[in-house]
């Protein structure tokens, strides 16, 4: 399920205001799991960048591809 398809349904307060959501459990899933890989990119962001061609030279060292 895409986020733009989201059907979010909201309930409301006596006075109209939006106090909560409630969502489909794939959206919920699906934005907790955006949520997570942002974590662990916010953990990783002070790691040393490698370029593609090392990653390659990598790979092929360790018989991966």
């Amino acid at each position: 399920m895409k986020l733009a398809k989201l059907k979010a349904k909201y309930i409301i307060d006596e006075k109209g205001k939006k106090t909560a959501v409630v969502l489909p459990i794939e959206g919920y899933q699906e934005l907790l799991e955006d949520l997570h890989d942002l974590a662990i990119i916010a953990e990783r962001r002070d790691e040393p960048v490698i370029s593609l061609e090392e990653l390659k030279r990598r790979l092929k060292q360790n018989g991966l591809i």
